[in-house]
């Protein structure tokens, strides 16, 4: 029975993996990042970014309550300018279960050498989300956010699939102050 306890974490953990993200970011070390305290997003380079206005909205409306969780507010005179774009590649996985190697007889009793096996394919697609946050003044990229994760066409996930990887990007922003040399 005390094997059993274990089973919901692992299936969680194993949840977890499904819909893990990479994330990575950048910046310019120069930045005041404390400075910036509004934001407005960048429609000219957003219209360009093809994907469904759909997603396009969810992804925007993820970073709008993200922003504002961390103190900043809208405005028609920003002090920095978001923008997005995307990319998408096809993951392609082929997984073979070999049953092993034997020996059988063949016609006229001659040897001959089995094997066993099963191939599996199947494809999903990786999507890459960045967000730049730009200094409106300026016209500079001052930071730049990189998600990567599984997307999904399921419909009831696609929400929080876009709200997770949005998180984990901005989690990173403001970056942490370098550390100082001793």
């Amino acid at each position: 029975m005390k094997t059993f306890r274990f089973l919901p974490l692992l299936l969680l953990f194993i949840a977890a993996s499904c819909d893990s993200v990479q994330v990575y970011s950048d910046y310019d070390k120069s930045a005041d990042f404390k400075q910036y305290k509004t934001f407005a997003f960048l429609k000219s380079g957003i219209d360009k970014v093809e994907i469904s206005d759909l997603d396009k909205k969810r992804i925007l409306n993820a970073i709008d309550q993200q922003l504002q969780a961390k103190g900043f507010t809208k405005s028609d005179n920003p002090d920095l300018l978001v923008n997005i774009f995307t990319k998408s590649r096809e993951e392609v996985s082929v997984n073979q279960f070999n049953a092993g190697w034997g020996y059988g007889w063949g016609y006229g009793w001659n040897p001959y050498m089995m094997y066993g096996g099963h191939t599996t394919v199947s494809s999903s697609t990786e999507g890459t989300l960045y967000i730049d946050l730009i200094d409106a003044k300026k016209k500079e990229l001052i930071w730049q956010g990189e998600g990567t994760g599984t997307l999904s066409k399921n419909m009831d996930r696609k929400d929080e699939i876009v709200n997770n990887i949005v998180t984990q990007i901005l989690a990173q922003y403001p970056p942490a102050p370098p550390k100082a040399k001793k």
